[in-house]
């Protein structure tokens, strides 16, 4: 039987199956080993080297159909369900980071920052329940962001805009679990993998330099891209580096109102302090601090990829990969807002008129003697990641082989300057309008006062600075050997220590601190929200000329000491073995593939921050520990020529969220009451058991439809809840409970660790179960005329449902909701036209609504963000066997991201737009 290999040129009329057939035995367990080492590079054998002459090249036309093709034969091979995308030519994926490269495999939704993507989840799952692996060892990045959409990531998500896509040829999402690969995904498990020197023939270089152009900030601003690798002569050693490079400029503006409320009475209406009007207005929902936002991004991404190769034989090679990213950014956001929020300030407002609609909604409102606040926040924020990876194989005898990994992933984001300062002015005349149409584009309207620079007072300076890292140190080792022609035993032990801290410091009080608001340090600010060409906004570099804001010293002092609650660490130390049975044989006509196997894995949990003992803060850590053994099997039939049958079953876990792990416990004493209240060292994994089901049918070349059922019958979600139990059961230390015992009735019988306490902490609260399918087509419309047939079409469509019991902190049940994050639909459908010299696509991304807070704030009922659609298009055409030209225009339909609150008023916190993108540029290879 020969061995068959595939490339991408021109014009073949071979079809998958006859490949699926012709694969031997050996050349598919190396492929799954290659799996196992998470490294996207298949392994040469001894047998396909005998074989060379009898080898059919595969081939098919186009960069972008070629890397189509690429994809679509790893899916096929793979024993678990995948998703690949491969970049279409060398360091080009066609967007602006990876998070948005990922929306286009199925059942990925993305959430963006300044107009660009931040993280994932997939099959309805959130970034926290979802791992990432780059060339095959487990690591974490995390970037600050807006209030808006969470601020700096303290959590297990990975911020995947801290990375140009450039440095990246292929991205693999996988959906079900085995044993060979590490725990840590409820949702996926997400392989990134950067490019290696016998990825390409020899010498090789590439460059690309683009301009880019928004229409919003109306700023030209460049990114460009390169790479160089080279073989040496005997074929044995090989090296590469790449190198990329970006910068961004981003007018990103709107409206914001911070949640809506029916509380903090107005003073009067009309003059008149009581009256059914009066009575109507304070029991309706207003904005409790309608404004006009307008922000400033800066960013500059810096990206470095190396990757060293030695091959000095057939049986052994060794890999060295090294990668390294800079994200430099400012952020400059500035608010014109009305005081609607109560603190004392909407008593003496009186109303003028107003429109509540039939969800007790005030949709419009007009006051006079309001109090008006405009401020000016300034961000430096910057993440360095740097990575090293180094694995090796080696090929023992025929039948055995064992390969090896070691490496290190640093993440560390800085955000040394944050810094807001408040000026107000009362006894303005002030409106909103947010009725109907309006609500996309409400009508804010302020008297002519806001515009005087005179008479303005300072209401705060606050001055955050703040920081996080994460560490992953990872060490495996695996094992594989062939029993029989149709049998491979896998083994492998996995040593993963993982290192979380983060920090925040302010000042002891953030009033005024003596800074008088004279003109001299007020400015003008050019905004593009609004009826108003100019706002009045602090100075900031003034104000710091005067008062010297950012000395650390007297009332501008800032220490961790006055924000103790936002400083806490984490570590953990996993250790896990696994052993797994792969099989491949036939049935008659029938192929049957899969693996079966399981992974036990034991985790040490450390974790310190500030807790309130007996009245006093001190600063104590929490042990907690467990082991999980986690089942998996994958099965895989081919019943018929190019159609495939996939059935998969795992148990999976995703560990707690670091801000809930925290001992930031207050633990007291008070007459016989004994209580214990904060976060939960002692927080078990989130479990499911996963089901997955899938049909692929392989109809033409390079065509697949595909449809998959999935079921996640999850064990437990994390909620604040009451429990009684034994302090020793807290994995508090002990002296905790001694000195809350002696603070108060002395410690005893009647008060010690051994006895039960009030605790009111996160728990395990009840899960509940996810289900849903996909769809995805794929297929170029070969069978058409000529010029026709050099068009082709992917699309696919993601349906999830999961529902949670939401409870209080007694366990009462307040509602049955989606889970937080989900999107019931997404889907996304390319369609591409290329043939020798030009290429041309058009790309669609949409997920439908999701919730962000499933117990909403101020009496609404839930809270979440409105539907997306973001469509982008490229076309680029080929100069010379070494020029191209391309242009790429992103967000076509300035999408804008559309925050809410309650269900049945759709009442606007957030609508921001930061416009369309376009890039010009120019490619060079040889």
């Amino acid at each position: 039987m020969a061995n068959r290999r595939i490339s991408n040129s021109a014009n073949s009329t071979f079809r998958p199956s006859k490949l699926c057939r012709a694969l031997t035995l050996a050349g598919l367990a190396t492929l799954l080993s290659t799996q196992a080492l998470a490294q996207a590079q298949p392994t040469e054998q001894t047998e396909q080297q005998k074989a060379e002459e009898q080898i059919e090249v595969i081939s098919v036309v186009g960069s972008f159909r070629g890397s189509l093709a690429s994809a679509l034969n790893q899916k096929r091979f793979e024993t678990g369900a995948t998703d690949t995308i491969k970049a279409e030519d060398i360091a080009d994926f066609p967007d602006l980071n990876l998070a948005e490269s990922l929306q286009r495999i199925p059942g990925v939704a993305i959430s963006r920052v300044a107009g660009e993507g931040r993280q994932i989840s997939v099959r309805g799952l959130g970034p926290d329940f979802t791992r990432v692996r780059i060339n095959g060892m487990e690591a974490q990045s995390t970037s600050g962001g807006t209030d808006a959409i969470g601020g700096a990531n303290r959590g297990r998500g990975f911020d995947f805009n801290t990375f140009s896509s450039d440095l990246f040829s292929e991205l693999t999402v996988r959906k079900t679990a085995s044993a060979n690969v590490e725990e840590g995904s409820l949702g996926a498990t997400v392989d990134l993998r950067t490019a290696r020197p016998f990825d390409y023939d020899a010498l090789t270089f590439a460059a690309n330099v683009q301009a880019g152009y928004n229409d919003k900030s109306e700023e030209i601003d460049p990114k460009g891209s390169f790479l160089f690798s080279n073989i040496n002569e005997d074929g044995t050693f090989g090296y590469l580096i790449s190198a990329a490079f970006s910068e961004r400029n981003i007018q990103d503006e709107g409206f914001s109102t911070v949640r809506w409320n029916n509380v903090n009475d107005f003073g009067s209406y009309r003059g008149a302090t009581s009256g059914p009007e009066l009575d109507a207005i304070n029991e309706g929902f207003r904005p409790r601090l309608p404004r006009y936002d307008s922000y400033i991004h800066n960013v500059k991404r810096t990206g470095l990829a190396t990757a060293l190769e030695y091959r000095p034989s057939q049986e052994t090679r060794f890999n060295l990969d090294i990668l390294y990213s800079k994200d430099d950014s400012t952020r400059q956001e500035a608010f014109m807002q009305g005081i609607l929020n109560g603190n004392g300030q909407t008593g003496p407002m009186n109303v003028l008129d107003y429109e509540i609609d039939n969800t007790n909604t005030v949709t419009y409102a007009s006051f006079e003697n309001a109090l008006i606040r405009n401020e000016l926040r300034y961000d430096e924020l910057s993440t360095d990641f740097l990575q090293f990876t180094l694995s090796g194989q080696h090929q023992l005898t025929d039948n055995l082989k064992i390969d090896a990994m070691v490496g290190r992933a640093k993440s560390e984001f800085d955000n040394p300057i944050q810094t807001t300062v408040v000026m107000e002015k009362g006894g303005q005349n002030f409106s909103y309008d947010y009725r109907g149409s309006k609500r996309g584009n409400p009508e804010l309207l302020f008297g002519a006062g806001v515009f005087d620079p005179n008479g303005w007072t300072t209401n705060s300076v606050r001055l955050r600075p703040l920081g996080a890292e994460n560490t992953f140190d990872n060490a495996a080792v695996n094992v594989e050997y062939i029993l029989t022609d149709a049998l491979t035993l896998r083994s492998g032990l996995h040593y993963k220590k993982f290192e979380f801290e983060t920090r925040e410091a302010r000042r002891q009080s953030e009033n005024a601190a003596g800074v008088v608001m004279s003109p001299d340090l007020i400015r003008q600010y050019s905004a593009g929200v609004g009826p108003y060409a100019n706002w009045l906004v602090p100075d900031l570099a003034a104000i710091d000329a005067r008062y010297n804001i950012y000395s650390n010293t007297g009332a501008f002092a800032v220490s961790t000491d006055f924000r103790r609650v936002d400083n806490y660490s984490a570590e953990e130390k996993t250790v896990g073995a696994y052993i797994q049975l792969a099989f491949d044989t036939e049935f008659g006509d029938t192929g049957f593939r899969g693996d079966i196997g399981g992974r036990f894995i034991k985790t040490d949990q450390s974790s310190t921050a500030w807790a309130t003992l007996g009245g006093t803060q001190q600063l104590i850590t929490a042990d907690h520990d467990y082991n999980e053994f986690l089942p998996s099997l994958n099965l895989v039939f081919e019943p018929m020529d190019d159609v495939i049958i996939r059935f998969g079953y795992a148990e999976v876990l995703a560990r707690a969220g670091l801000g809930s792990i925290r001992p930031n416990v207050s633990v007291s004493v008070s007459g016989g009451a004994r209580s214990v209240s904060g976060g939960n060292p002692t927080l078990e994994p989130t479990k499911a058991k996963t089901y997955d089901l899938g049909l692929e049918l392989y109809f033409d070349n390079e065509s697949l439809l595909g449809v998959a059922l999935f079921r996640k019958n999850i064990d437990s979600y994390v909620q604040g809840l009451r429990e009684t139990k034994l302090f020793t059961d807290t994995g508090l230390p002990i002296q905790a409970a001694i000195d809350a015992c002696n603070a108060g009735p002395g410690y005893g019988t009647d008060c010690n660790e051994n006895i039960e306490w009030q605790t009111n902490t996160p728990l395990n609260g009840p899960g509940g179960n996810l289900y849903g399918f996909e769809i995805q087509y794929q297929m170029p419309f070969s069978f058409l005329p000529e010029f026709w047939n050099r068009f082709g079409f992917i699309g696919n469509y993601t349906y999830v449902k999961a529902q949670m019991d939401y409870i209080n902190n007694t366990g009462v049940v307040l509602a049955t909701r989606d889970l937080q994050g989900l999107s019931e639909a997404t889907r996304s459908a390319t369609l591409y036209y290329e043939d020798d010299k030009f290429a041309a696509r058009v790309s669609l991304a949409d997920r439908s609504k999701y919730l962000t807070n499933a117990i909403g704030r101020d009496n609404n009922d839930m809270e979440g963000t409105n539907a997306t659609r973001n469509i982008d298009a490229s076309l680029s055409y080929q100069l010379t066997d070494n020029w191209k030209v391309t242009f790429e225009a992103l967000n076509l339909t300035n999408e804008v991201d559309d925050q809410w609150v309650d269900s049945s008023g759709n009442r606007l916190t957030y609508y921001h737009a930061t416009g369309r993108q376009y890039y010009l540029g120019a490619q060079y290879k040889f």
